[in-house]
């Protein structure tokens, strides 16, 4: 181990940080020059990667869970050799950096997530993990191992604080992800002072009781620390958490305090800073020469891993044909059976759209075979099995299983999925009742942001969930997922749709899909518009009932209540109706006016309904053209509960009649 050259590494970091802070005028110093040595070790000692590639498959991962401290993972990666250069770490913080303010996936090389709210990068971390051994029991072989790769956290007294770590932390522990290390920096400093205000938790018994093997060392003890991480690796089943005990902004004037967290040090806190440390103070953005020279002697072994993993993976693919096709598949999200076809119904068949659903979610299945995932413990009602045939569920003893058992933790299963989907390989779905979304929606938001293509399967759609009542009566809920920049959301009104609904979302690649499903049972409807699948897709509406170009009225619906209106309109007499099934409203609403006149007609007016708020349909008809629910629901037999809200095709059709 060159321990100088990891303290020249460690001090560089400081060095960078410091001034790309001071620089923006904005940023959080503390961490690092806290905890510099964590970043020089792992990537000049310990992880497997190779700079000049930063998307090698069987590279090792490093979450920076605590994204605040962004310059430390801008700072080394700089110094390792990935596509950051000293131009961009001086244009930290600033519009259009490759360098912002947290780290963002797909803006900079090498960051491998966007982490910036607390937990949820270790969180994707666990993904990350999982991902990792599931590709190693689909593809290792007795004699070539292709996929065998660490994934490395760190984490802060924030990220620790948050539920979500806690959530994924247990599922991990429950794994028994042996290959999951994290590291904990341990400061004892937060935004408002010593964490004892707030924070007392004996962290170590937390996490032996989660399940994972505790360590403890000191963050500037550069090779106690590759002890502890030989360590951690020789633990095959347990997730391994090591607690470095650090001083956070180390080398600042104001170095372990509140103040030196989040705010630039200051002209003079600079210079003073840089005494303490050893560097000069009449040198700006100043890197140790052996820093440099450090990862420039790196740089041939570096090159000689991935060199060495593409010749083992060359043998592998040689001599296993049929699986070197299908690991093509799994990274390009490819079919794997052609043979599979869609589920067919009749016109009139009925049944609940989760039902509906549930097949067309075993067909993606048997077409895709990369397609993972679960639900938070409501699989039965969710209608998210496999077929027996699917290897059965992930455990630590069936590595191989497609469906992962989630338990009640929806925020921390939806950062799981999207540490799967940046991991590559395979195409992760996650499931619970749609009121519960509002349990993982800032994790959606960040897979949105990331632009990853995760699918979301939400049942019980509405106020039909009945006897539950408005705790699991969604009213609000489509709206809100609807609102986030980037989330496609599908509430298909039949069963057809539904199977629609599901190659939607695998065809989507850039864009997070939720679909969105009843418990009650609806029946397959003709459709006037025989080119239904493309418009349903291209446009997120097309025609069911055409009454005729120049309708009196046009009804605009989605899911079941499409159903509503065809019946309301057939009880509606001396009135053409025109009925529109709208199961992408966030896709209708998107087209010019005139793509959503061909699909409205020349109608005289326009009645809009769906089982939620009526915001969103406002621009489309008058609110009192609005046959929607403003209100929660209550509890009692789903349609003993529309008829005591109103919400019933007799009541719509009094409406259409006026």
């Amino acid at each position: 181990m060159d321990k100088k050259g990891i303290e020249s590494v460690a001090l560089s970091i400081r060095s960078l940080s410091m001034d790309a802070i001071q620089k923006a005028n904005s940023g959080h110093p503390g961490l690092p020059l806290g905890a510099a040595e964590v970043a020089a070790v792992l990537y000049g000692e310990v992880m497997k990667h190779n700079p000049a590639n930063s998307k090698w498959s069987d590279r090792d991962r490093f979450v920076l869970s605590a994204g605040h401290g962004s310059m430390l993972l801008y700072s080394i990666l700089h110094l390792a050799g990935y596509d950051v250069t000293m131009d961009d770490i001086k244009n930290f913080r600033q519009v259009g950096s490759r360098c912002p303010g947290h780290p963002e996936y797909g803006d900079t090389d090498g960051v491998e997530c966007t982490g910036g709210p607390l937990g949820q990068g270790v969180s994707m971390a666990v993904g990350m993990a999982i991902a990792e051994s599931m590709l190693a029991a689909k593809f290792n072989t007795a004699k070539h191992t292709i996929v065998d790769h660490y994934t490395y956290s760190l984490v802060g007294e924030g990220c620790l604080q948050e539920g979500v770590a806690s959530e994924a932390s247990s599922l991990a522990g429950n794994l028994k992800l042996g290959k999951l290390i994290v590291f904990y920096d341990e400061n004892k400093i937060s935004i408002d002072g010593c964490t004892d205000i707030t924070f007392t938790d004996d962290i170590a018994k937390r996490y032996e009781a989660y399940g994972w093997q505790v360590l403890r060392g000191d963050m500037y003890d550069v090779e106690g620390m590759v002890k502890l991480i030989n360590e951690a690796k020789a633990c095959s089943d347990k997730p391994s958490l090591i607690m470095l005990k650090s001083i956070i902004g180390k080398g600042a004037p104001k170095q372990n305090t509140a103040d030196v967290h989040g705010a630039p040090l200051g002209a003079e806190g600079i210079i003073e800073a840089k005494k303490n440390l050893g560097l000069p103070t009449d040198k700006d953005f100043y890197v140790v020469p052996e820093a440099y020279k450090y990862f420039e002697d790196k740089k041939a072994s570096f090159a000689k891993a991935e060199a060495d993993w593409n010749e083992t993976f060359a043998a592998w693919a040689k001599e296993n044909p049929d699986l070197k096709k299908l690991w093509d598949a799994y990274h390009s999200d490819a079919i794997t059976d052609e043979t599979v076809k869609d589920v067919e119904y009749k016109v009139g068949d009925a049944c609940a759209t989760r039902d509906a659903s549930g097949k067309a979610l075993n067909v993606i299945a048997a077409r895709f075979a990369n397609l993972v995932g679960g639900s938070a413990d409501l699989m039965g009602p969710n209608k998210t099995a496999f077929k027996a045939t699917d290897n059965g569920t992930f455990s630590p003893t069936n590595r191989a299983g497609r469906t992962i058992e989630y338990g009640i933790r929806e925020f921390a299963m939806s950062a799981v999925c999207a540490g799967i989907s940046l991991h590559g390989g395979l195409r992760p779905f996650c499931a619970t009742f749609l009121v519960f979304a509002d349990y993982l929606r800032p994790s959606l938001r960040v897979v949105s942001l990331m632009k990853q293509p995760v699918i979301y399967v939400f049942t019980h759609d509405s106020i039909y969930v009945g006897e539950d009542g408005p705790t699991h009566q969604p009213i609000e809920t489509m709206a809100s997922l609807r609102a986030i920049p980037g989330v496609q959301a599908i509430r298909p009104g039949d069963p057809e749709e539904s199977m629609q609904a599901w190659n939607m979302a695998y065809a989507s690649k850039d864009h997070p899909v939720c679909m969105a499903f009843t418990r009650q049972a609806l029946a397959v409807y003709e459709k006037a518009d025989k080119n239904w699948k493309q418009n349903m897709a291209e446009k997120g509406a097309y025609v069911v009932q055409e009454g005729s170009a120049s309708p009196d009225i046009t009804i605009l619906a989605s899911g079941s209540e499409v159903n509503m209106a065809l019946k309301a309109a057939s009880l509606t007499s001396g009135k053409t109706i025109r009925v529109v099934s709208v199961p992408d409203l966030k896709k209708f609403a998107g087209l010019c006016s005139c793509s959503q006149k061909e699909i409205i007609g020349d109608a005289k007016r326009v009645v809009c309904t769906e089982a939620g708020i009526s915001t969103e349909w406002l621009q489309f008809a008058k609110k009192e053209d609005c046959f929607c629910i403003d209100r929660f629901g209550t509890s009692g037999p789903a349609n003993k509960v529309a008829e005591y809200l109103g919400f019933t095709a007799e009541k719509l059709a009094e409406l259409l009649a006026k």
